[in-house]
């Protein structure tokens, strides 16, 4: 992998996720408990042509279980990493997955939050943020690292077109992962929100723009209580200054998760709309 890769020197005894066990050791196979029941506007994706399942990606401290999909015959593909939202690698971030294998990349979703909990068996939001909080972000770019790794050992992606998508938690990753690994061509994040900043999450996607590595698409709804305009706003005006390539599109009427076709959040003009920038900014930087 060309990507820089993170050791575990200045890291506190608090943030050295190696003194970890591992909660998790193979992902759900269903949606998140707490987001039940499941809308009747859910897609999903078969897996006719493609090959897809559950792997184990070799990690810091041990391995991580993750969803790959991607065409049956052929390659290598040009390849994406889907960092998943708040609910971890659940059937929805699995069908995303098998979305972007029918249009011919090796997509691949590890589930970064492995070591803290499970939370698509989290009964409620109060016990996803207490998982959420404990996550370090030095975890979670190691980890995204070696899903890259293992995606190129595998000699089906080609990495050379690596891309990376996430959503609402993952959405906030994407712009860091983006200022992490110069081995990206293209990011797009999708309602990436902000953490508290603490020790385990330094920074925030405005305090690390100077540093991106490839260009960024991000979209929003405008009815997103959790992305008030002045963040995007915010965002927007640091790329300007620092001459990134990036695109914020905001979404009249939508609201966060606008993507995500299984809950009431669900806009399907919106959601259609950015997947289709989506593969466009893929296709004009590279990943195709």
């Amino acid at each position: 992998m060309d990507g820089p890769e993170i050791g575990l020197e200045g890291i506190s005894p608090r943030t050295q996720w190696t003194r970890r066990g591992f909660v998790m050791t193979s992902l759900v196979t269903e949606f998140a408990l707490s987001m039940q029941p499941v809308s009747a506007e859910t897609i999903t994706t078969d897996t006719n042509g493609l090959d897809a399942g559950e792997v184990k990606v070799s990690v810091a401290d041990g391995s991580i279980p993750a969803y790959r999909a991607m065409p049956a015959q052929g390659g290598p593909f040009p390849t994406v990493l889907v960092i998943h939202e708040a609910w971890g690698v659940h059937e929805h971030i699995k069908d995303v997955c098998r979305r972007l294998a029918k249009l011919g990349h090796f997509a691949i979703a590890s589930e970064l939050w492995a070591r803290q909990g499970n939370a698509a068996a989290a009964k409620d939001p109060d016990e996803t943020r207490k998982i959420m909080s404990s996550v370090p972000e030095a975890q979670v770019m190691s980890d995204l690292d070696a899903t890259a790794a293992y995606a190129k050992s595998t000699g089906k992606a080609d990495v050379t077109k690596l891309a990376v998508t996430g959503f609402c938690w993952g959405g906030r990753e994407t712009w860091l992962y983006a200022a992490h690994n110069p081995g990206l061509k293209a990011a797009v994040s999708w309602y990436g929100v902000d953490r508290p900043v603490g020790e385990l999450t330094p920074k925030n996607p405005a305090d690390v723009i100077a540093d991106l590595k490839c260009p960024v698409l991000a979209l929003y709804g405008s009815e997103d209580k959790s992305i008030p305009p002045e963040m995007i706003e915010k965002r927007e005006a640091a790329c300007k200054a620092d001459g990134k390539t990036c695109e914020l599109k905001v979404y009249p009427d939508a609201p966060h998760g606008f993507n995500a076709d299984y809950r009431p959040s669900y806009r399907p003009e919106a959601a259609k709309d950015g997947w289709a920038r989506m593969l466009i900014w893929f296709k004009d930087h590279g990943v195709a």
